[in-house]
């Protein structure tokens, strides 16, 4: 439903394999802080009132500690410039965590968050506005109206895919190990069945019969019979 999309900004920094974005206003953060993703890292201006900026890990990454010093930089930058009061300030603290930490009980303003867990909510201070990161994120702002809902639900459904198949790779190895296993097993219990001191050689049974006086294909017949 309606409530379920939002006006969106989406923006490229200076690496544009990240996926930025932030909520229009207070409503729209409602439905980010609802449907983001476990990858999204959530920014926003300490001690003040600013936009919601998130950006998303790169698959392969597990933390806030693989993002890239200058991606942190830019979305600082870019929280900063969404404050009515930050953005005319110095020396701005911007708080930033993990999307799965953000806290909302009913109890909360529109738009308002809290932490699970202090601890894991980091700060970075941005000193002034540098204009160069600012000209190239604005430049860069590009407005959607997604369905957040739908679009968390099928990155859900790509997860549980992925894990099916990764689970079944792992039986079918599994089972080809079991296989050669077994294999090498019936390797060594053949060589135990054809131990080389009751092996003979076509030449030493040719050999032995012409010492008996017998004709090759009486000695394969004898052989033989040894095998019935």
């Amino acid at each position: 439903g309606r409530r379920d999309s939002a006006m969106v900004f989406y923006f490229t920094g200076r690496d544009p394999r990240y996926l930025i974005y932030m909520g229009r206003d207070k409503v729209e953060n409602e439905v980010l802080i609802r449907w983001g993703w476990p990858e999204d890292v959530w920014f926003h201006v300490d001690k003040h009132s600013s936009a919601h900026v998130y950006v998303r890990l790169l698959e392969g990454q597990t933390g806030i500690d693989d993002l890239p010093t200058e991606v942190i930089e830019d979305c600082a930058q870019l929280t900063k410039l969404n404050s009515i009061e930050g953005c005319k300030l110095n020396d701005v603290d911007i708080v930033y965590t993990m999307w799965a930490n953000l806290k909302k009980t009913g109890d909360m303003a529109v738009g308002q968050v809290g932490f699970h867990d202090r601890k894991a909510v980091r700060f970075t201070k941005v000193e002034r506005r540098k204009n160069d990161i600012c000209a190239l994120l604005t430049k860069s702002k590009r407005e959607e109206n997604p369905n957040f809902q739908a679009l968390r639900e099928e990155r859900d459904a790509r997860e549980v895919a992925a894990r099916k198949k990764a689970a079944q790779q792992a039986r079918l190895e599994e089972k080809a190990a079991r296989a050669e296993q077994e294999r090498q097993k019936d390797i060594q219990g053949y060589k135990g069945a054809f131990d080389g001191e009751h092996m003979q050689s076509n030449a030493a049974i040719r050999d032995k019969a012409k010492a008996q006086g017998k004709s090759d294909i009486e000695a394969c017949r004898e052989m033989e019979d040894d095998f019935m």
